[in-house]
């Protein structure tokens, strides 16, 4: 088995020959990529079977969903590539150019970062998503995924490293990490001269471990405790669209709606409209029924389990939703401000001013008027694809794409000027 210093070596001897390919080169090795796994198919699926087979009984089903793959998905994975292929070259661009008055020029271009680590759980789509940024962007790619889906990201980097091998460059520009301990992770975190930047796509206990254990630059990703907070002056029908689509279209996601705050003077009316919608409506339709733990002000008006004294600060990435009634757009606010991870929040209402004032006074990185929070992705934001979801300010914030995955340096250009 390749160690993981072995690995980080290996993708480090590879970033000159990324770095010197040019766009072009990069993005036709993104579309070899891409081929080579839609040919890969069967196998990738095969792989991923055995690893359902071994979660299942361990793992809750929405968990098994976020690492269950099919036909369509993998199609999806190669889109994805294929849409960062297709965007502009991030690397060599000249954003600043200026004159000394001693003649010398400056000129701040953009270069890749180098290599770039990503310790992610569950999602084998993050394996292709996380290689094609890296890539297009000049970067070497180090991915150590959960032990839940070994089997599936072995499969698919092996797809992935055919594509850069036929497109002429280093197959050791995307690396798997092998071994699934807590070791490998503790490797990644402490690689100092190794790795440029480490990202970390997974629940709190992973972001944290990073944070206070890394001795290479991390970015925070990822922990979402979103909220829908309902207006006084919402449309409750809209209302009650966007928070079923934010809760229910895929609730083990980081976008997903973990709370639903909403004013008192409609609460009354569309609190019992929340129960019948998420629980009573989508058991009589055989669905999965959402769980209502209801804060003081919201039990009084609706049926529903009590809220637990974590439950407003959990990310349940389940068919569960925390609620409560708020005295005004105010105390909406405090709460979140309280509350949330920083990622994504949103109000509904019809109320232009109290829509200004919600977007100015919540300091997450995506805030929504009128409109669902599963919107916060890379893909959706125009980005082709994402490598996680930056919920810190310095240096990303909200999805990260190509912008996101390169440095900058200067260079000057001089006729012979000494100081």
């Amino acid at each position: 088995m390749t160690t993981t210093n072995e690995l980080l070596k290996t993708a480090r001897a590879a970033r000159g020959a990324l770095a010197l390919a040019g766009g072009e080169n990069r993005a036709g090795a993104l579309r070899r990529m891409a081929a080579r796994l839609t040919e890969r198919t069967a196998e990738i699926l095969a792989a991923n079977r055995r690893d359902l087979e071994a979660a299942r009984g361990r793992a809750p089903e929405v968990m098994l969903d976020r690492l269950r793959l099919d036909e369509g998905r993998i199609a999806a994975m190669a889109e994805g590539m294929l849409a960062v292929a297709a965007l502009p070259d991030p690397v060599g661009r000249v954003l600043e150019t200026s004159e000394r008055p001693n003649g010398l020029l400056l000129q701040k271009v953009t270069v890749p970062m180098g290599v770039i680590a990503i310790i992610y759980e569950s999602r084998p789509n993050v394996t292709s998503d996380a290689a094609a940024l890296a890539i297009k962007s000049g970067s070497a790619c180090v991915l150590r995924g959960g032990k839940e889906a070994f089997g599936s990201n072995n499969a698919i980097v092996e797809a992935l490293k055919e594509g850069l091998a036929d497109a002429g460059l280093p197959a050791g520009a995307v690396a798997l990490v092998q071994d699934t301990s807590r070791a490998s992770a503790n490797e990644l975190m402490r690689a100092s001269g190794l790795v440029d930047l480490l990202i970390p796509r997974g629940g709190a206990g992973l972001i944290r471990a990073c944070v206070e254990n890394a001795c290479v630059p991390v970015i925070q990703t990822g922990t979402g405790i979103c909220h829908i907070y309902v207006d006084k002056g919402a449309d409750l029908s809209m209302a009650l669209r966007i928070l079923e689509n934010a809760k229910t279209s895929r609730p083990s996601v980081c976008n997903a709606a973990e709370v639903c705050l909403v004013h008192k003077a409609v609460a009354a009316e569309f609190l019992p409209r929340v129960r019948q919608r998420l629980t009573e409506g989508r058991a009589a339709q055989g669905l999965p029924p959402v769980e209502l733990r209801l804060g003081p002000g919201a039990a009084a008006l609706t049926e529903g389990s009590p809220a637990g004294p974590e439950d407003f600060d959990t990310e349940f990435l389940d068919y569960i939703l925390a609620v409560e009634v708020v005295d005004s757009l105010e105390a909406a606010v405090a709460h979140i401000a309280a509350h949330s991870t920083g990622h994504s929040e949103a109000i509904v209402t019809g109320d232009e001013a109290a829509a200004a004032a919600f977007a100015a006074a919540v300091d997450s990185a995506a805030v929504y008027v009128n409109a669902s929070t599963r919107f916060t992705d890379g893909g959706e934001f125009g980005l082709g694809c994402e490598m996680g979801i930056s919920t810190q300010k310095l240096h990303a914030r909200g999805p990260m794409g190509l912008e996101q995955l390169v440095s900058y340096k200067y260079i000057i250009r001089g006729s012979g000027q000494i100081r």
